[in-house]
């Protein structure tokens, strides 16, 4: 099945911008969708953003503006550019993929913490 690793978590300042990238690997049928997820303690797992493979994309309304998600088809790889960050967008961010037989796979998370 697929894997993913994502990578690029950290502490930033309130203001502040950080990257993350997911990577999948072990890919036997090609990848559909592929977004971002996150979850602060206590509180659901919600969605960030999602792309499609032609590049359509979709986004939560707390980040739209701010974020910007995007894919390199080529590379199986997802991103996820975080400007603007608040404190609120505190969270353990997680890659999801789903290949073309409606499969999903999840990554492990990667913290994001944001200090005002």
């Amino acid at each position: 099945q697929v894997q993913l690793v994502e990578s690029g978590g950290g502490l930033v300042e309130a203001g502040g911008s950080l990257g993350l990238s997911c990577a999948a690997s072990r890919v036997i049928f090609s990848i559909d969708a592929m977004g971002w997820y996150r979850q602060a303690p206590g509180e659901q797992r919600d969605m960030v953003a999602n792309i499609s493979p032609d590049g359509t994309t979709n986004y939560a309304d707390s980040v739209k503006g701010r974020f910007t998600i995007s894919r390199d088809n080529a590379k199986n790889t997802v991103y996820l550019l975080m400007n603007n960050l608040k404190p609120e967008d505190t969270a353990v961010y997680y890659c999801a993929a789903r290949d073309v037989l409606g499969r999903n796979a999840w990554g492990r998370g990667t913290q994001v913490t944001v200090s005002s």
